[in-house]
């Protein structure tokens, strides 16, 4: 038995996210089956002293079936409906099948600017956190509905650990239709290995990932390996495994070698810097001379105007922001003291002429270490 393992799944709460093959008959309408038998393993941990979050996809395929329709729909506001009905569904699955075990659940349906506004951040955090006290399980998905850029390019291996971040989670078990991730790229597994523990930032792990093949699904490895990643920033361990396995819940809590485990490798983030990494989008970009990229990444020490080259977007003071280096790759996030203007007129001076061309100064530094996220 790992002691990785064991650390990982001792831990009080977790965070389950399931994948519409597991719940779907290949996207015509829900398996009931396969919802009961879930409902069953999840009620044993609560029974365990767990608390549990789901994060549920099948909203979609499940609106797709009863609206009779063969294939996924590419426009929107198609989308939207389907996810409107097919939620309705999902969730009435689930309250029957958790009730039967002395259960309740809540429905909460968060978008991704949810979290990234702070205070509607904290708001769901409380309201989560309150839900598990209350020993009631809350099943959460996007909010497909009314997030047309969450229907577009979100996912709901991203959301579940964003919601790890959120409550603090121990762990996150991602429930998929493969085993776990294998070392070898995606097509060739016949030849490869399942990967049993593996840092969560293993280069190893970007080969190995690759695009769903679903029709109803809007994942793939490479998203649950994002979402390991971002787990790890909060210092959770994450599980891969499929969902298909028997008893597979019971398994990874009984430290069955089950499924892969991504670890974290590095100290987690305290909570408010966590909220800023883990921004999906960012109000503009600062680029950053050398100096400044070694400074940040070694020195962990604030932004200065004199190490800035270049402002993009337009941005206002407060609102999350994203450091690159000559290349264009990111290397920081964090808050800026300034909006984009001021920005512009500041970059590359030093912090003692602030005044002098502003006319006034709010902070030395463009953004304050504690605000300054290193990626």
């Amino acid at each position: 038995m790992s002691s990785k393992r064991t650390q990982a799944t001792s831990g009080k709460r977790w965070v389950i996210k399931v994948g519409s093959s597991l719940i779907t008959r290949d996207g015509h309408g829900l398996n009931m089956q396969a919802i009961s038998v879930l409902a069953s393993q999840l009620a044993g941990l609560v029974a365990s002293g767990k608390e549990v979050i789901l994060t549920s996809s099948g909203a979609i395929a499940a609106g797709m079936h009863r609206l009779k329709w063969q294939k996924r729909p590419r426009a929107i506001f198609e989308l939207q409906a389907a996810a409107a009905v097919g939620q309705m569904g999902l969730i009435q699955a689930y309250e029957s099948c958790l009730q039967q075990h002395g259960l309740h659940s809540a429905q909460v349906l968060l978008t991704h600017a949810d979290l990234q506004d702070r205070k509607r951040y904290l708001n769901a955090r409380t309201t989560l956190r309150k839900l598990l006290e209350m020993k009631t399980l809350p099943v959460v998905n996007e909010n497909d509905t009314v997030s047309t850029d969450e229907i577009k390019f979100g996912d709901n291996d991203t959301l579940a650990a964003l919601v790890s971040n959120l409550v603090e989670a121990s762990i996150l078990v991602i429930l998929t239709d493969q085993e776990g991730v294998y070392d070898s790229p995606p097509g060739d597994q016949s030849s490869g290995t399942l990967i049993d523990e593996i840092s969560a930032n293993d280069p190893l792990l970007d080969q190995a990932a690759g695009p769903s093949n679903r029709p109803t699904g809007r994942g793939g490895m490479r998203t649950k390996i994002v979402a390991a990643r971002i787990a790890a920033r909060a210092g959770a361990s994450t599980i891969i495994a499929s969902g298909n396995t028997r008893k597979v819940l019971t398994r990874i809590a009984n430290n069955d070698p089950c499924g892969s485990l991504l670890l974290p490798n590095a100290e987690p983030l305290v909570a408010r810097k966590q909220w800023i990494a883990n921004q999906l989008y960012t109000r503009g970009e600062l680029v950053l001379d050398d100096g400044a990229c070694t400074v940040i990444r070694k020195s962990g020490k604030s932004l200065l105007a004199i190490g800035v080259e270049g402002v993009k977007g337009n941005f206002d003071r407060g609102e999350v922001v994203s450091c690159t280096n000559h290349d264009g790759q990111e290397i920081a996030r964090g808050l800026t003291n300034y909006s984009a203007d001021e920005a512009r007129k500041l970059k590359g001076r030093l912090s003692t002429e602030i005044e002098a061309v502003l006319g006034y100064v709010d902070e030395p530094e463009l953004i304050h270490r504690d605000n300054l996220v290193i990626l």
